[in-house]
């Protein structure tokens, strides 16, 4: 299986970018700013992520520090597996429970 990181990349590429990636396209590139995806490729992410994924979320969590670049993403679902792994709460992880925490 590939990585998290390589999945959402291949999904940007493949249905953004027309599966050609372009030079400056970084981990880091922001998805809004840069003109790769606008609000309605975002619900086709969200779509991805929760098909994908087998996650659910919630519209409180729509917003660019979860969705906005690659790495942004990876981050985000890791929690949100995170939290279905283990029936975490959100406020639980951030009041000092790391991933390690539950290994």
């Amino acid at each position: 299986m590939q990585n998290l990181e390589t999945e959402i990349r291949d999904f940007i590429i493949d249905n953004f970018l027309f599966g050609e990636p372009d030079d400056d396209f970084t981990n880091e590139s922001s998805f809004l700013e840069e003109g790769i995806i606008d609000s309605t490729g975002i619900l086709e992410l969200v779509t991805f992520l929760e098909e994908t994924y087998e996650i659910r979320i919630e519209d409180e969590e729509l917003v660019p520090e979860n969705l906005d670049s690659i790495n942004n993403v990876v981050t985000f679902l890791k929690k949100k597996l995170l939290m279905e792994e283990t029936g975490a709460s959100d406020e639980t992880l951030k009041n000092g429970y790391s991933e390690a925490a539950f290994a």
